[in-house]
């Protein structure tokens, strides 16, 4: 078991006297039969060695952009210090939050490349996603993963566009990489595709790309690297990869400009074997995002990944969500130990119910602020008030002819909190919104018994390079069954340790 685990060195199948197979290194297999041979696997060389050449990573690992800053900029460095790529979680922050954080980003990374923001899409609230592409785009920030897009912005073709030059040979180079994450095969159609002439010239008339920038992104996808997401964490389609994937795939093989894009891995990505898989399916890279919630770099409370420490494949439920609460978009959350997936459904059903908060039946509205809210409706209504009036003032506009609109906005109070009072640790422990996907229960039961079960041990680099080392190690001993081989089922089974 032990040539099976060494993914470094050259093993050989040899036959045995017994005329079963066995394994030789260099060293034991001469005078044997030998039957095949099985060179090294390193974790760096399991996806696609151009990922790592044009981000300037050793491995082929993203750690993926966790909204409301849990994907901390100490979890961004310490990827980046360890060869691997990380996104700042930069959705659901202020512009003041956004920019002190890319630029503790810029000052510690200075030099590197191998870090990024996200850009999410924000159909409620344009002016809001050109505020955080302004902040991009002005800051230099070189990679940008862009999610939940479920067409092209402005905003989005700007990242994309802006900067675009031609060099002698032709060929055109980008300043900004632009990562996308995508559920759907049409989306991913979309990211595979340059951005529509319509978009560039509305950008082009306000000033914003110049003619030289337009016409060159006509010649280019409007992705260099498109992450299909499974069923992962917050929001999810919830499709299974071995179906996602190799479709995803597929339509890249065939589109006009898809041999330009790399395609990776997200979703369920908790163990070794979740990751073997994903390479195995053609992934380019893998990301991962509910395992690195409980990372100590995380940005959410101990109590919180003491919870996500807990849970099982099976914790999980979906919940509306906040951000998209009106056009129905769910979450994935944890559901042991909270009770946020129930109430926020029984929000949500309320809302589909009735036309406005005042056509609550009065029973119905006191048992909500006295189990959910902790607060009568017009004290929420002032806090909603507040905060829409400082983010988008249109949305409050819209609120006082819109009865069921201000009804949305006064349910997503409870769903925007929930989030928060997770990150900071509050009392309100049974209302915490975790996002969570099955890879959670998987990583638990993968750790249990060695020293990642302990979270002060749990560092986002140690997990990645656990994951990626027990994915080669994984991918080995398939390597030498299709030989063969007969193994014992502990050569299927890498445990974590500490790697450099």
């Amino acid at each position: 078991m032990k040539l099976a685990h060494a993914v470094s060195r050259r093993v050989h199948v040899v036959a045995r006297d017994d005329g079963l197979l066995g394994l030789a290194d260099d060293r034991g297999a001469e005078g044997a039969r030998t039957v095949g041979t099985v060179p090294p696997s390193y974790p760096e060389w399991l996806g696609d060695r151009g990922f790592l050449a044009a981000h300037d990573v050793r491995f082929p690992y993203v750690a993926g952009e966790m909204a409301q800053g849990i994907a901390t900029p100490d979890l961004v460095v310490a990827m980046a210090r360890a060869e691997m790529l990380a996104f700042y979680g930069a959705a659901g922050l202020g512009m003041d939050d956004l920019g002190r954080g890319v630029d503790t980003l810029a000052d510690r990374l200075s030099g590197r490349r191998n870090w990024g923001v996200n850009l999410l899409h924000m159909p409620e609230d344009p002016a809001g996603e050109d505020q955080v592409a302004d902040v991009l785009l002005r800051k230099r920030v070189p990679r940008i993963s862009a999610s939940a897009f479920l067409d092209v912005t402005p905003a989005l073709a700007r990242c994309a566009a802006k900067g675009l030059r031609q060099d002698r040979s032709g060929e055109v180079t980008r300043p900004v990489s632009v990562f996308a994450k995508v559920s759907r095969p049409e989306l991913a159609k979309m990211f595979f595709s340059p951005a529509p002439a319509g978009v560039l010239r509305y950008l082009v008339e306000r000033g914003q790309l110049t003619e030289d920038e337009a016409r060159l992104a006509r010649h280019v996808p409007l992705a260099e690297d498109v992450t299909v997401e499974a069923d992962s964490g917050g929001h999810t389609d919830g499709r299974p990869l071995v179906a996602l994937l190799p479709t995803v795939l597929a339509l890249r093989d065939t589109a006009p400009l898809g041999g330009r894009v790399r395609v990776g891995a997200a979703g369920g990505l908790g163990d070794p074997a979740g990751v073997a898989a994903a390479f195995a399916l053609g992934a380019d890279y893998v990301l991962t995002g509910t395992v690195n919630q409980m990372s100590v770099e995380a940005g959410i409370s101990a109590r919180a990944k003491d919870m996500l420490a807990r849970a099982t494949v099976a914790d999980t439920a979906m919940a509306p969500s906040a951000a998209m609460f009106e056009l129905g978009a769910q979450v994935q959350v944890l559901r042991r130990g909270t009770l946020f997936a129930a109430r926020a459904g029984r929000l949500r059903a309320l809302y589909d119910t009735y036309p406005s908060v005042e056509a609550i039946p009065a029973a119905e509205l006191a048992r909500v602020e006295r189990e959910l809210w902790g607060a009568p409706v017009e004290q929420v209504w002032e806090q909603t008030r507040a905060y829409w009036s400082d983010r988008n003032p249109a949305a409050l506009d819209r609120a006082e002819s819109d009865p069921k609109h201000r009804m949305a906005l006064i349910f997503r109070w409870y769903l925007g909190l929930s989030n928060r009072w997770a990150i900071s640790g509050s009392d309100r422990t049974v209302d915490y919104q975790l996002w969570c996907g099955p890879a959670a229960g998987a990583f638990n039961a993968w750790v249990a018994g060695s020293f990642l079960s302990d979270g002060r041990q749990r560092t986002v680099a140690q997990i990645a390079l656990n994951l990626l080392q027990g994915a080669a190690v994984l991918t080995r001993a398939h390597q030498l069954r299709t030989l063969g081989v007969r193994l014992p089922q502990q050569a299927f089974v890498f445990r974590p340790r500490r790697l450099r």
